[in-house]
């Protein structure tokens, strides 16, 4: 089922919430995402064989694949575009991904057919026209990606913030915005702490997020972020924590007795 986070009558943002079938327990719960403006639409970050088809199948009601202009991609995880071959094949989308990273997409693919379909993004980013509207790709780099991009919409107000912002909940709960802040933390902790680089990279992004209007953080799983309230909430939280390489110690780089 598709939950519209905007909707103006001209611009839509749908976020697909319980593509990933709950009986694949081992499976990490994801999100993805459909933006369409005057005709034109993109998915971000539309996962992998797992969700295509339930993916292809429910998009329909709001945007036809065929019409499809861009898969975005924060990163070139499996979870995040594992699927593009089946899309390239759907739709004449192109997919935009980091420049690290659009020489991997092929190992996605047949390998054949797809000159020209593959954009990079430089490292600070760019607009990306969508219909009369535009997506802004935002440097997310190292969070966790060594190239990794954000997807912000002007227009809805929303910052898809791929795997920062991330909690570990059960697919039933995804879809419900975060209701306490506090309460979520736990949520939030353990994933960030691995996952992300360091503490210096997510001071930079802090200061950065604060210069974009935002009214919902919407992660690749788990719960979004809803109202200019919460979400300064979680920026001032991600400011403070010690993650990744400030946590590491010789003691875990010890060869295994």
């Amino acid at each position: 089922m598709a939950v519209e986070l905007y909707n103006d009558g001209r611009h839509v943002c749908l976020a697909f919430y319980d593509l990933v079938d709950e009986e694949h327990d081992h499976a990490v719960q994801s999100n993805q995402f459909l933006i369409a403006d005057s005709g034109h639409g993109a998915l971000i970050d539309p996962g992998g064989n797992m969700t295509y088809s339930a993916l292809l199948m429910a998009m329909q009601r709001y945007f036809p694949s065929k019409e499809l202009n861009y898969v975005l991609a924060s990163h070139a995880d499996p979870d995040i575009i594992a699927s593009i071959n089946k899309w390239f094949i759907a739709s004449p989308c192109k997919v935009l991904i980091s420049n690290l990273w659009t020489r991997f997409v092929p190992h996605f693919t047949t390998g054949r057919d797809i000159a020209g379909r593959i954009e990079g993004i430089p490292d600070q980013g760019m607009n990306i026209p969508l219909g009369e509207s535009v997506i802004k790709a935002v440097p997310a780099h190292f969070m966790h990606s060594e190239g990794n991009f954000q997807f912000y919409d002007p227009v809805a107000k929303i910052l898809f913030s791929g795997d920062l912002g991330v909690s570990l909940v059960d697919h039933d709960r995804a879809a419900e915005p975060v209701a306490d802040f506090a309460a979520h933390i736990p949520l939030l902790e353990g994933f960030h702490r691995r996952y992300m680089v360091s503490n210096r990279i997510l001071r930079f992004w802090a200061r950065m997020a604060r210069t974009l209007d935002i009214e919902q953080i919407v992660p690749q799983h788990g719960q979004r972020f809803v109202g200019k309230a919460m979400c300064h909430q979680f920026i001032d939280w991600i400011e403070q924590q010690s993650c990744g390489i400030d946590l590491m110690t010789q003691e875990n780089y010890r060869v295994v007795a």
